[in-house]
């Protein structure tokens, strides 16, 4: 197995993205994430998009991380947002998502973010479970494009080492879309 850094517009970035739209529209009945997403927003240092891939060169998971900074859709100076953690079917129950999780965090606190912040969906309990058991705390429902949602759930972690979450509320109301 190898992880690699790509950019998002990579072939197979492009194609895992696909798989996870499909999913989202599964679960949730809808048109799949609609947050708007661009190759910038993942290049080094205010960002990073990962790939895993078999031995073979098969692409399996997916998982990538953007600075964001105060503004209006609630984010704070310092947060890093992760999006589009994704594990293909034939992959799960390898931990493939925690080591890319792990990557992510430990990249983004590299480039002096503070605190990964991220919005997912009740119709997700796997990637629930997951942000949980690594750390990550329900956090109000006041960040990302889905925010207004009722199905949506939000999560933080504070990246500087030592530090605790705190839950600062339980969100209602997307995918980590």
């Amino acid at each position: 197995m190898r992880i690699l850094p790509v950019s998002f517009d990579h072939p197979d970035a492009v194609k895992l993205s696909d798989e996870v739209q499909l999913e989202y529209q599964a679960r949730y009945g809808d048109e799949g994430d609609l947050t708007p997403l661009e190759p910038a927003h993942f290049a080094p240092p205010r960002g990073l998009y990962l790939i895993a891939y078999e031995d073979d060169g098969t692409p399996v998971a997916t998982g990538g991380w953007r600075a964001q900074d105060r503004n209006d859709e609630g984010y704070a100076d310092g947060d890093a947002e992760l999006k589009r953690m994704y594990v293909v079917p034939a992959a799960r129950g390898r931990g493939l998502a925690r080591r890319i999780l792990a990557l992510l965090e430990e990249d983004a606190r590299a480039a002096g973010r503070v605190r990964m912040v991220l919005e997912t969906g009740t119709e997700q309990p796997e990637a629930i479970a997951l942000y949980t058991s690594s750390g990550y705390a329900p956090a109000e429902r006041k960040f990302g494009f889905y925010r207004e949602y009722e199905a949506s759930r939000c999560f933080t972690k504070p990246l500087r080492r030592g530090a605790v979450p705190s839950a600062v509320g339980t969100g209602t109301g997307g995918a980590v879309r």
